[in-house]
């Protein structure tokens, strides 16, 4: 069965965002693939953070991810931190990865352009990202349009890896695109993300998920009521295609090119089509507070497997590299 590995930073709950972006997807991908998917505290630690809320938020993580579809019996669900061997075959990766390839990752001169000190890390950032994937030796990642750049430069270190120690042993991860790439937030402007304030949490409650919608950004053109719109600039229209049937989403179109609505209506039936779809996660949800020893066991047996199959790769990886074997104890 071919080998799928996937990772999520650790921000808390799920927001939509990540969850038709990413979850959504691998939960139907849980079905057909051996599925490795990680909670990336690492990678978390490379941006300005709160070390008290870490914790809580890995959790909380993990909680919303298992509520909303992973199951332990077809998946492994783990922390990255707890599989010491991400860091080690990290370090194995840096010595074949030239520096301009890590200069020219797109997402590294965005980040790097808002700190008054860029730390290492954030340079190295699709190194470590390389060793998630490599590690496991996966042969597909799904990922979005933002990521495709990491992916790329992961094949790259695997052939690099395999050319300079002469064996075959890195597979070059193929692409796995999700069917949404990127889930635009309530600004209408930026991607969903919990740092930009521009989500909606799929554990939200109807009531907030409604007062979340309701100042939303539509079409800017629709200043009044009776101003005909276009869908097809319209977010509250793109969320409308995850959420709401075929034959709404085709009434939807039509109301807002004729003003034969206005853009609260547009937003009051997402919102009842978004409150019935994320139900069954706010439930498992609950489940899963009132048993929160729960996560940490799925998180625990994770991370075990995840130990035994990445110190097969790194044993491997050492002898290749021709590292001294320690010595029995």
């Amino acid at each position: 069965m071919p080998r799928v590995f996937s990772g999520i930073q650790p921000s808390g709950e799920l927001h939509v965002g990540n969850y038709l972006g990413a979850v959504r997807n691998w939960v139907e991908l849980q079905r057909e693939f051996e599925c490795f998917f990680c909670i990336v505290d690492l990678h978390a630690v490379t941006q300005p953070y709160e070390p008290r809320e870490l914790e809580s938020r890995t959790l909380d993580m993990a909680a919303s991810l298992l509520a909303a579809g992973i199951d332990p019996a077809r998946s492994t669900l783990f922390v990255q931190s707890h599989v010491p061997q991400h860091t080690a075959l990290a370090w194995a990766l840096n010595v074949v990865t030239p520096l301009g390839e890590l200069e020219r990752m797109t997402q590294f001169k965005e980040k790097s352009a808002r700190l008054s000190s860029v730390p290492a890390g954030l340079l190295n950032y699709p190194i470590l990202q390389a060793a998630d994937i490599l590690l496991y030796r996966a042969d597909r990642v799904p990922v979005g349009d933002d990521q495709i750049q990491h992916l790329e430069l992961a094949r790259e270190i695997a052939r690099r890896w395999n050319a300079r120690f002469g064996r075959d042993f890195f597979p070059e991860p193929q692409p796995l695109l999700s069917p949404a790439t990127r889930i635009m937030g309530l600004d209408g402007a930026t991607k969903m993300s919990k740092s930009l304030g521009n989500t909606i949490g799929v554990l939200d409650s109807p009531e907030a998920i409604w007062e979340k919608l309701r100042p939303a950004m539509t079409d800017p053109a629709r200043k009044t009521r009776y101003d005909p719109g276009n869908p097809d600039i319209c977010n509250i229209y793109r969320l409308h295609q995850f959420f709401s049937s075929g034959a709404e989403v085709a009434m939807v179109a039509e109301r807002c090119r004729t003003a034969g609505w206005g853009c609260l209506d547009c937003k009051r039936v997402l919102a009842d089509n978004m409150i019935a779809a994320l139900a069954p996660i706010r439930e498992r949800a609950a489940e899963l507070r009132d048993n929160p020893g729960r996560v940490r066991e799925v998180l625990a047996a994770g991370a075990a497997r995840c130990r035994a199959l990445a110190e097969a790769t790194m044993a491997a990886v050492r002898e290749v590299m021709g590292f001294l074997a320690a010595a029995e104890e």
